[in-house]
């Protein structure tokens, strides 16, 4: 059975619903204003149990989730929410072994999330641009013990990745069109793009400069999170909902030689017009054809 132990994370939750993140000491207490509990009780004790403070006030302490250390987390900067942070995990295909590039370390909220996917076995390359939010994360991460699995870097994007041949990139950072030169040379053939933007305006920037690269599969998704009140006999809606927190927009890298596979027949036209793609036999074939359908 899993037992509180010294620099673990918990979650204290009130009786009236309150939630409140901690790590245990080896010493010391945690305090509120309605008492104290002593670390040295919580300590070898399972997960899952209540305990009180010293004033009669009862806590019940659980094991926190991913989306509970995100919400939680110390931050001087916007975090990404779980809903967001979830979809990114699966979208940019994220298991034990990957590698990833993070631009914008922020507070590491997300890099927690990205870490706690890619280990034991891989590895997230967080930039950031900031000397205080990296100091920050830094102490975030290793707080939750992630620091093995992250490398934090503080450098301009604008000049490059060092890495080479990772498996994804995501971009969380201003002007981020700017940067999808950066992100598709350190890519890997078939890798997987991801950004969160907040404006429709920056989406469409950064549309237009994938377009430009050899990049498909581009799309642009926003998530609506809609909870209901978990009661069986009068089961609704609740009166709030997590609405727009940003637009999540993905795509695929492909090779230069085979980016005219994505494009419609217009397109393919155009692009020979222009002289920006020569056709194999069989894909002149295709178009002939599609030109007398």
């Amino acid at each position: 059975m899993p037992t509180i132990q010294t620099d673990d994370p918990i979650l204290l939750i009130s009786e009236e619903g309150k939630r409140y993140l901690l790590h245990v000491q080896a010493e010391g207490m945690w305090a509120s204003h309605r008492g104290h509990i002593l670390f040295a009780d919580l300590i070898g004790q399972p997960f899952g149990r209540v305990f009180s403070s010293h004033l009669g006030h009862k806590y019940l302490a659980l094991r926190p989730t991913t989306s509970d250390l995100i919400r939680h987390l110390k931050r001087t900067t916007q975090i990404v929410f779980p809903k967001d942070a979830a979809q990114l995990v699966m979208e940019l295909d994220l298991w034990s072994g990957k590698r990833l590039i993070e631009a914008g370390t922020g507070s590491g909220g997300l890099t927690l999330a990205f870490a706690r996917a890619v280990m034991p076995g891989g590895k997230v390359y967080s930039y950031e641009s900031r000397p205080e939010h990296q100091r920050l994360a830094r102490a975030n991460l290793a707080r939750l013990g992630l620091l093995p699995h992250v490398e934090l870097k503080l450098a301009d994007i604008a000049g490059g990745f060092a890495e080479q041949e990772v498996d994804a990139v995501f971009l969380d950072v201003r002007d981020a069109d700017q940067f999808v030169p950066q992100a598709e040379a350190a890519l890997a053939e078939s890798g997987l793009f991801g950004s969160l933007q907040p404006t429709a305006g920056q989406v469409s920037a950064l549309i237009e400069a994938l377009q430009r690269g050899n990049f498909v599969e581009i799309r642009v998704e926003e998530l609506l999170l809609r909870p209901w009140k978990a009661v069986a006999d009068r089961l609704r809606p609740n009166d709030r909902m997590i609405a727009h927190t940003g637009f999540l927009v993905f795509a695929r890298k492909i090779s230069a030689a085979h980016r005219h596979f994505w494009f419609d027949k217009r397109q393919r036209r155009r692009a020979v017009e222009y002289g920006h793609w020569t056709p194999t036999t069989a894909d002149a074939s295709d178009d002939s054809t599609d030109a007398d359908d």
